[in-house]
């Protein structure tokens, strides 16, 4: 089986670079890995105490970010390693203040795990949330390097709960601890034998809950509010879109819309901005502008909607009408703000959580998206109740960074 594994790695190697040749972030994906080997041994001394985070893309460092930050303030004389596997989170995080060395990692190869393992010799290793790559596992089980996987969560639909799939039941072994969202996936690993296993939470929770204190304050975005009620548009896609154009062209004057797209190409802004009939104004055009003066802010750049989000009355998160599904509810629930999201949530325990207790609504019409934005905007009591479990729920979720550290020796 390891032989299957690893010349399926070698095959999927060979084919990307021929790939990469046509695609650009797949070119990210194969340049970036060139010189992981080399800066390691400029920026990785022999001496070094290191300690190494795994990521698969952004949503998971963003996971983990909790932890990394108070295992630097554990052991600061360490130096922490944070690798990517996808561009999405490397090319975004690539300058974080947190980690020493921020790297791709390399395919995983036995040779790879093997020197990416003796040049970084970490004293801890952790995973966050998922991937599981055996050559890396194995390696760490032969140094008995402690091993962790934070903020985990298991699926009937893993290979680790198939029949076939003992081999990669293995290469679990590698794991000190598995620290999980929830009872299900202990569950799950204690039947197939680990019983090494704490549902310490989602770490996410502490992340969130954090951001309400710092400052989010934004000038322009106070200005555009106007002491007005505001609906928050966060990570839409076109289809989300859609029925938010509708509803704005026909939603009261003294509401106001804040627009941040998941893509924000010249093009698609163009394409969501013909759709509104209201007056609108871009962030990229904001200078010199009466904001006050708009109804509509759509904000194509990146990098803000956490702060956004605290200037608004109710938050509409997108993805819901496509696959994988929505995005981040947890940065509006926080700020205690109602939030509305399209049918496709079950992939996101949060979101399950969240719409059983009534802080979420789901809607897949323009009808029924209509019926709780008036509702929620005319409503106050109703309004303050789904505010409360929102907030609440945040508050209610935090500390599965401490059952971390506490677990960690």
């Amino acid at each position: 089986m390891l032989f299957l594994y690893n010349l399926t790695i070698y095959t999927a190697g060979f084919f990307l670079k021929i790939i990469a040749l046509f695609s650009p972030k797949i070119k990210l994906f194969v340049e970036g890995r060139k010189n992981v080997f080399s800066i390691l041994e400029e920026k990785i001394k022999a001496e070094d105490k290191t300690i190494w985070f795994h990521a698969a893309s952004l949503g998971e460092y963003e996971q983990g970010l909790p932890v990394i930050e108070k295992i630097k303030e554990k052991y600061p004389s360490h130096k922490i390693i944070v690798t990517f596997f996808s561009p999405s989170g490397y090319e975004v995080r690539k300058n974080n203040t947190v980690a020493d060395v921020t790297i791709y990692l390399p395919l995983d190869t036995k040779n790879n795990a093997k020197q990416f393992l003796e040049l970084t010799h970490p004293e801890f290793a952790f995973f966050i949330k998922y991937e599981f790559w055996l050559n890396y596992l194995k390696e760490l089980e032969k140094s008995k390097t402690p091993t962790y996987l934070i903020s985990g969560i298991f699926r009937d639909s893993q290979v680790f709960f198939k029949w076939y799939g003992s081999f990669y039941r293995n290469a679990l072994k590698a794991f000190t601890y598995f620290f999980v969202q929830n009872e299900s996936s202990k569950q799950k690993i204690e039947a197939i034998g680990l019983k090494n296993v704490i549902v310490s939470g989602d770490t996410r929770f502490d992340r969130v809950a954090a951001i309400l204190e710092r400052d989010n304050s934004l000038e322009y975005i106070e200005r555009f509010k106007n002491n007005q009620q505001t609906i928050i548009i966060g990570s839409s896609w076109p289809k989300d879109e859609a029925l938010i154009a509708a509803y704005i062209n026909q939603a009261p004057e003294n509401v106001k819309f804040i627009i941040a797209p998941h893509n924000i190409k010249a093009d698609q802004i163009s394409n969501l901005k013909s759709q509104i009939t209201k007056s609108t104004v871009l962030f990229s055009e904001k200078e010199n502008k009466d904001l006050k003066t708009y109804n509509v802010f759509i904000i194509d750049t990146i990098g803000i909607l956490t702060k956004i989000y605290s200037y608004g009355t109710i938050a509409y998160v997108g993805g819901g009408f496509g696959n994988p599904g929505i995005h981040n509810i947890l940065e509006p629930a926080t700020f205690g703000i109602p939030i509305v999201i399209g049918p496709n949530y079950s992939n996101f325990a949060e979101a399950v959580s969240l719409v059983e207790l009534q802080g979420c609504t789901v809607i897949s019409s323009n009808t029924e998206l209509k019926d709780i934005f008036d509702r929620l905007l005319s409503d106050n009591l109703f309004f303050k109740e789904k505010s409360e479990i929102c907030s609440s729920f945040i508050q209610k979720n935090k500390g599965a960074t401490e059952t971390i550290l506490n677990n960690i020796s």
